[in-house]
């Protein structure tokens, strides 16, 4: 009975994950991403497009995330090995502009950081985040297309995969 039960509830999951988890997204063209700007927490501006032609990782988060927290300092890492080799990262808060340069303040990412606030989650529904939950991150390959979504914390793995699929 314990089994069936066991077995039950982990198929329930599974459904659930695959049913509300990421899902396909618009073709490359039609992304919406290319044509966005944000400000940043240091008031400049930040063009989406100029990161058209090369892969990119976007990652949506917000200060008040443990595991969007957890993750970036893996990012960063990533990025400063690999942004000399083409790929690149960008972080889209989805959280007060206030509290994102309080974090920043603390904790410097070398990467762009985007100030999305609460707008981001229709741009993140629009690149696949069907749930709306944090972390989200989008891997994009050089010509702009989706190659994978991730909806929760990023893995040393998700990274290395992504480094292999656009080489």
């Amino acid at each position: 009975m314990w089994g069936a039960g066991a077995a039950a509830a982990v198929a329930g999951v599974g459904w659930a994950l695959w049913r509300d988890g990421p899902s396909s997204a618009a073709p490359a063209a039609e992304l919406p991403l290319w044509g966005l700007q944000f400000e940043t927490p240091t008031g400049e501006s930040l063009g989406m497009g100029r990161f058209k032609g090369k892969p990119l990782l976007v990652n949506f988060w917000a200060t008040w995330c443990p595991p969007c927290i957890e993750e970036l300092p893996m990012i960063n890492s990533f990025w400063r090995e690999n942004n000399p080799n083409g790929h690149q990262v960008v972080a889209l808060a989805i959280d007060q502009p206030s509290a994102v340069r309080r974090f920043l303040e603390r904790q410097p990412l070398a990467f762009p950081v985007g100030l999305a606030g609460l707008e981001g989650t229709q741009l993140a529904k629009s690149l696949g985040n069907t749930v709306g939950g944090l972390p989200f991150t989008v891997f994009l390959k050089a010509d702009g297309s989706i190659w994978r979504q991730k909806m929760g914390q990023l893995l040393p793995d998700d990274l290395a995969q992504w480094l292999s699929a656009s080489a």
